[in-house]
């Protein structure tokens, strides 16, 4: 029995670290646009069709890790530079009408390009099979989504705590006008964080593509989620992503264990119960 509750605890961990590589990027965004980009998920699920093409191509999935996220970065960069940054001024009605806009345009081209069904990426060969983990057999792609998230995790704290670029990202969401008067382009600013924030969701998309069903409904099922841990950890906190998404894929796993019917509003409870102590979330500033 003890094997199973830490096996499930393990399966909420990994289902968590990745929801936070989607919604770290939905964050940054956040934090710094004050857009609530509903397109995020949209990118997260053209990431993992990018990394099916890729890999039916090439039959080389690391290539896809690297090349699905360059091209949604981009796609990403493009939309703030062409489109959000027009319309910027005119009120938050604007920009969440053209984001929700351009998630439906997406998805209906994955519809249009690679159909309304099912597709599979094969696990790279390297991490086919399992290992002895917690008293049973543990799947090795599921532990590579956990270390690899980490990784990101990791990374994405020294980028922002230790480098001049970080610095200056997190200066610009916290006083975005001041930092203007410094001198700095936070136009620029703003377009490189949003093209990375999508790269971030198109990561979580190609490493998610082995692991969940590639398909035209995945970007919903996502982007529900992802909404509830910014709104739990507290928008434009990263540490309050990085803690929601991981109390959200625990009470998701157990909730499937224990009482699969209703697995669904255990995270919509939180999300209340959260609310009501702290408006601002778990790490979130009081506005």
């Amino acid at each position: 029995m003890v094997s199973l509750y830490a096996m499930q605890a393990l399966h909420g961990l990994v289902y968590g670290m990745l929801l936070f590589l989607v919604a770290s990027g939905l964050t940054l965004i956040f934090g710094l646009l004050r857009v609530l980009n509903i397109a995020h998920a949209a990118f997260y699920m053209l990431g993992a069709y990018l990394a099916y093409a890729i890999v039916t191509l090439t039959e080389n999935f690391w290539l896809s890790l690297f090349v699905a996220p360059t091209i949604v970065g981009l796609l990403g960069a493009a939309v703030e530079y062409g489109l959000l940054r027009r319309i910027r001024g005119h009120g938050h009605e604007y920009e969440l009408l053209l984001t929700l806009g351009l998630f439906y345009m997406i998805s209906d081209a994955t519809r249009w390009i690679w159909g309304n069904y099912t597709l599979e990426v094969p696990t790279p060969s390297l991490l086919v099979g399992s290992i002895p983990l917690l008293g049973g057999l543990y799947p090795k792609y599921r532990l590579f989504i956990l270390a690899f998230s980490g990784l990101i995790c990791v990374l994405m704290g020294v980028v922002l705590k230790r480098t001049r670029l970080g610095i200056v990202i997190l200066s610009c969401v916290s006083d975005r006008e001041m930092v203007s008067t410094l001198g700095i382009d936070t136009a620029l600013v703003m377009t490189t964080v949003f093209g990375f924030g999508s790269a971030l969701a198109a990561i979580a998309g190609v490493v998610a593509a082995p692991f969940l069903q590639v398909d035209p409904s995945m970007g919903q099922a996502i982007l529900v989620d992802t909404f509830v841990v910014v709104v739990i950890g507290g928008f434009g906190s990263l540490s309050g992503a990085l803690i929601a998404s991981i109390l959200t894929g625990e009470i998701k796993s157990f909730g499937i264990l224990f009482v699969p019917q209703f697995a669904l509003v255990f995270q919509f409870l939180l999300m209340a119960a959260v609310l009501i102590v702290r408006p601002q979330g778990l790490l979130g500033n009081k506005p």
